[in-house]
């Protein structure tokens, strides 16, 4: 089994606590870094331009994503500018419909024109990926996330659908596919087996790291232990 400095994957760590934030920016395994409203929101974030401004006072290199928040595309163009404007490492992510259903796909085509970097999201479908991959330009960097995480909640098999996407984006060198809101540890070596370029990890998952390659018998025995000191310590009897 790969360590993880090994991996070709890219790990981006996902979340919105500014202290955690630069933690996982600190680590060289960690490649880049995502956030978005509803991570704010459990935050307790209330300046959302405050908060990613100084958040880039001390991410400077590795890509850092923020979302656009409105329902109106025109709007959403004005927020993506002005995020857009805020450091050479940010991607703007623009969700791949509003709330009514209404694509994005024209919104993305004029700012991928205008040299902003996207990070399209809440993918879905192969036919999304398609729509999105048609709309970007192949000269400015973008990140495609698919949220396999999601996918997978609705029993479906997210791997098929992931390996189709890698072949999908080899028509565009810039555009790179993102495993969004993976599940467990596991997703990060299926994302890599099958070429994909970007996994968005969460703290949950990231706290697992530690356990990469860990003996299974010593693992197993952990496990027993835990049972037994947590049956002594609630006091059972029988």
């Amino acid at each position: 089994m790969k360590k993880i400095e090994e991996l070709r994957i890219q790990i981006f760590a996902d979340g919105a606590d500014k202290v955690r934030m630069l933690e996982m920016n600190a680590k060289p395994f960690i490649r880049g870094l995502t956030t978005n409203p509803t991570l704010m929101k459990k935050a307790g974030i209330a300046d959302y331009r405050a908060f990613c401004k100084e958040i880039l006072t001390h991410i400077k290199v590795k890509p850092v994503s923020f979302e656009v928040f409105s329902d109106d595309f025109s709007v959403m163009e004005r927020q993506a500018m002005e995020i857009a404007s805020w450091g050479e490492n940010v991607y703007v992510k623009i969700p791949i419909s509003n709330t009514k259903g209404q694509t994005c796909y024209e919104l993305v085509d004029q700012l991928s024109a205008r040299g902003v970097k996207v990070n399209v999201t809440a993918i879905m479908t192969l036919a999304q990926v398609r729509d999105v991959l048609a709309a970007l330009k192949q000269n400015v960097p973008s990140y495609i996330s698919v949220f396999a995480g999601r996918i997978a909640d609705t029993g479906r098999d997210p791997l098929p659908i992931m390996a189709a996407a890698v072949a999908m984006l080899k028509i565009n060198p810039l555009a790179e596919l993102i495993w969004a809101s993976p599940r467990e540890l596991l997703n990060i070596f299926q994302a890599e087996q099958i070429g994909c370029h970007v996994i968005t990890v969460t703290d949950d998952i990231l706290n697992k790291l530690k356990l990469v390659g860990y003996d299974l018998d010593n693992y197993s025995l952990d496990t027993v232990s835990m049972f037994y000191n947590d049956a002594k310590a609630a006091g059972f009897t029988l």
